[in-house]
């Protein structure tokens, strides 16, 4: 791609991300020559293989459980250009005709406004652990947080994505409702719901890595959620959960589910194109 219209360095703001799915047309598939479907594999791989090799950039496979599609594939990276490009060539992949888009999904990774400042740190230390302002015990508590937060905030705008076993991905948005409006809230009533909501997804600390990236604006929900597990039991355990959280019970509308599995290229290929 032209350099005139990429750029390698890492944005400020986070990274495009782009959910695909697509379906097999087994018809379509079926009339290839044996030497051709062996040709369409080579050059999907081949592709896969040079978007994991561009600089910042991040692709995972996915087999689709369900009808709903055969195959996803989630990329991250720093340029829209590269994404738009690698993903009209992924369309591709196959050969024309071959893989038919049913669902996609643009957003953006984004840090949480919901986190605590130091500043609200430093009332938590002086009023919870009785640390007095300007002593050594509470410099070094302050300094601790502030490290913590500056790798939380990294890890959440340019996350490094898992080879866990199980995918989930869904669109949500929150209500604009007379009685159930969201942003007619006070940022202070948000941030304390927020908090909680924040508690229970805590509780799955080892068992779900959550991604959730922003998309007002760019796609026709709010967030995208993108959940990782070794387990669908921990993907149904932790949604059932957070739906009776209170942000959710009144506020949350949830869009389609897509789960999917990972699989090595090659038994991926044996399992889709049947």
């Amino acid at each position: 791609m032209s350099d005139s219209v990429t750029n390698s360095v890492i944005p400020e703001k986070g990274w495009h991300v782009l959910h695909l799915f697509y379906r097999v047309e087994h018809g379509q598939w079926s009339m290839l020559s044996s030497e051709e479907r062996i040709t369409a594999k080579t050059q999907l791989t081949e592709l896969i293989q040079e978007i994991r090799a561009t600089e910042n950039t991040q692709l995972l496979v996915f087999s689709v459980v369900t009808p709903k599609a055969d195959i996803c594939f989630m990329l991250l990276t720093p340029d829209l250009h590269v994404a738009n490009g690698y993903e009209k060539r992924l369309s591709l992949g196959l050969g024309p005709d071959v893989l038919t888009p049913v669902y996609s999904f643009l957003s953006l990774t984004e840090e949480s406004e919901y986190i605590s400042t130091p500043e609200e740190y430093a009332v938590t230390l002086e009023k919870e652990q009785n640390l007095q302002p300007g002593t050594p015990e509470f410099d070094k508590g302050l300094a601790e947080f502030q490290a913590r937060m500056a790798k939380y905030g990294k890890d959440k705008l340019y996350p490094t994505l898992p080879t866990w076993e199980v995918f989930c991905f869904y669109p949500m948005s929150k209500r604009r409702a007379p009685s159930q409006n969201w942003y007619d809230l006070s940022f202070q009533e948000r941030k304390a719901l927020m908090a909680g909501h924040g508690r229970v997804g805590r509780q799955y600390h080892g068992k779900v890595l959550q991604l959730i990236t922003g998309s007002t604006g760019l796609d026709d929900a709010e967030w995208g959620v993108t959940l990782f597990a070794h387990d669908t039991f921990w993907i149904k355990d932790i949604v059932y959960k957070m739906r009776f959280d209170p942000v959710s019970v009144k506020f949350a509308e949830f869009g389609d589910f897509y789960i999917g599995l990972s699989l090595p290229l090659d038994e991926l290929f044996r399992r889709v194109l049947i």
